[in-house]
């Protein structure tokens, strides 16, 4: 509607113009070289708009002529910037489709056509990855470090290289490097923590693995045990070093982050026990038990009523049963606790009820153990020690990533290195076996599966 205004507006302008000129005819008389031109101020308009619109019209024309060069070569630089995008996305999609030499390939044309080191450099470093040259790979992405808008793309590239090779230290030192540039990169967080962690920097990793869980890479639960496991190292460094008030405070906080961490609860117990304090050990085993029946809690239970005579340990076993009356683990502890005190009658029963809930090779051991304590029955204690041989294998720590067994927990695999990957279960692979040591013992791998 505007627009309709304005053309009627500009109409009337103009033919208001052209009566005012026809009402008011004038002349126009030229005197050049000799010659008188005289017409009207009408015609003598009309032929100057006219000169103005040829003269325009030359000047585009020559212009246009005196640009064309410079078009052509924007035109060509414009089709060779799309060809070089062109090949730079197919060389991700064979990069994506594992397409090695493609990638390679498509790599060098992008880097041909395009002007944009950034770009084409990733590609390259990528399609060198694929192809397995690492040495090519690690000079591209430290080429990519040189510039502040590739530099972090860089020290990522070059941090999966360090951890595919297995070289933990330099991977923490870029982890580091880059956590400076993006400081709040959720990946980035997790994956310096389990750097930090695997290092035992103990003290940088939880305040890494705090980041982590506030970043969303890490989920609250996973990093509560996280970070149950990480005081507990910092309990067993403490006591290492002599700080044994700080090995009991950090094994305290563990315990309470996660009341029914078998691990934690037996160590805060037996730091209880040194500390004098073995009402309040027997306390902490007793309340765990309730939620987590473990052989570990019954050796620490064992410990904190060390001082006591066998007949009156097997009483205080008692309390472990009330809590779980109906768990294995509680008649095996209280038969172990009565064989030791040479109850064989009140041992026996226990087995049995043991043996009614899950029959298992260590249970068969004590029934061995007992034939011979009791009886002297050698015959009948081999045919309980065949029958452990047959059954399949008890639970032990058990490494998740590479199942070796370790005699006791500890934060670190002793094998692999991995840091909380130790679960309480029935090793059925092959496994390495490992000495104690708090998740830093050396390993001997065993060649056969586990019977």
């Amino acid at each position: 509607m505007i627009r309709a205004l304005w053309f009627f507006l500009k109409l009337a302008v103009v033919i208001a113009a052209a009566i005012w000129l026809v009402e008011h005819p004038g002349s126009v008389r030229v005197n050049m070289l000799g010659y008188a031109i005289e017409t009207s101020f009408t015609v003598a308009l009309l032929i100057g708009l006219v000169a103005l619109g040829v003269a325009a019209l030359g000047y585009r024309l020559i212009r246009s002529v005196l640009r064309t060069p410079s078009r052509i070569r924007r035109h060509s630089r414009a089709r060779k910037r799309e060809r070089g995008y062109r090949a730079l996305t197919q060389g991700m999609v064979a990069v994506a489709a594992g397409d090695a030499p493609t990638a390679r390939k498509m790599a060098r044309k992008a880097d041909g056509l395009l002007n944009e080191p950034p770009l084409t450099m990733l590609l390259s470093a990528q399609a060198a990855q694929l192809q397995g040259d690492d040495r090519a790979a690690n000079e591209y992405f430290t080429a990519m470090l040189e510039r502040p808008e590739t530099a972090f793309l860089g020290l990522r590239g070059l941090l999966t290289q360090a951890i595919k090779t297995g070289d933990r230290v330099e991977a923490l030192q870029l982890a580091r490097r880059a956590r400076a540039l993006q400081p709040n990169t959720p990946w980035l967080l997790a994956t310096l923590y389990d750097l930090e962690a695997r290092a035992g920097d103990w003290a940088s990793a939880e305040g890494t693995l705090q980041q982590a869980i506030q970043a969303g890479a890490i989920p609250t639960e996973d990093g509560r045990r996280h970070r149950t496991v990480l005081l507990l190292e910092r309990s067993f460094e403490a006591e290492r070093r002599g700080r044994s008030d700080n090995a009991l405070s950090h094994a305290q906080s563990a315990h309470d982050l996660s009341p029914g961490f078998v691990p934690a609860a037996a160590r805060l117990a037996r730091l209880m026990v040194a500390a004098g304090k073995q009402k309040a050990a027997a306390k902490v085993v007793e309340r765990t038990w309730r939620q987590s029946p473990h052989p570990d809690l019954a050796d620490a239970y064992r410990e904190v009523l060390g001082s006591y005579d066998p007949l009156t340990r097997v009483k205080l076993f008692e309390k472990l049963l009330t809590q779980a009356p109906n768990h294995v683990e509680s008649h095996i502890a209280l038969a172990r606790i009565a064989l030791e005190a040479q109850l064989w009658g009140e041992a026996r029963d226990h087995l049995n009820r043991a043996l009614a809930i899950e029959p298992s090779r260590r249970l068969y051991r004590l029934f061995a153990e007992l034939e011979r304590s009791e009886r002297h029955d050698e015959a009948a204690a081999r045919d309980w020690m065949a029958k452990a041989a047959a059954a399949p294998a008890d639970p032990a720590w058990t490494c998740a990533p590479c199942h070796a067994v370790s005699q006791a927990w500890g934060g670190l695999c002793g094998h692999c290195g991995a840091f909380d990957s130790l679960d309480w279960k029935a090793p059925t692979l092959a496994v390495s076996l490992m000495e104690p040591g708090h998740g830093h013992a050396h390993a001997a791998i065993a060649k056969s599966p586990v019977a």
